[in-house]
């Protein structure tokens, strides 16, 4: 299953709703777009693993075991209010419902997208999340 088919089931589920994957996929890749249509996990936690904070969320999400929870505050300083208003327009839900949504869903789609390692590359493997997450510290 690729991504954005996970996502839609994902969030369909935790919002109670029956979207389609274009209609999921249009929300979600505006949000995290890669300016093709698509998502851009990577740069995502490229952007997680320059905070301390949540670097150490983000090395949860990727690593194994248990996925640390993201709260709905993180959620608006990673995207900006207006960019998960925008979201949650999309979806057809108000914005708290949306933001929500996507802090049970993304470490979730996160974490199965890192399956098998690639996310985690992008990054520079664990030890370059946690490189970057010790330079802020220093």
């Amino acid at each position: 299953m690729d991504i954005m088919q996970l996502a839609t089931q994902l969030l369909n589920h935790e919002l109670g709703l029956s979207l389609d994957s274009a209609t999921v996929g249009s929300a979600l890749s505006g949000l995290l777009g890669d300016g093709q249509g698509g998502v851009d996990l990577a740069g995502l936690a490229s952007k997680m693993s320059q905070n301390g904070d949540l670097g150490a969320l983000l090395g949860s999400w990727l690593g194994d075991g248990a996925n640390g929870a993201i709260s709905g505050d993180t959620l608006q300083q990673l995207f900006g209010q207006a960019d998960l208003a925008k979201f949650a327009a999309q979806l057809g839900v108000n914005p708290e419902t949306a933001t929500r949504g996507l802090a049970d869903v993304l470490p979730q789609v996160m974490d199965r997208a890192s399956s098998g390692g690639n996310l985690l590359d992008s990054v520079g493997g664990v030890g370059g999340l946690m490189g970057a997450a010790k330079s802020l510290f220093s």
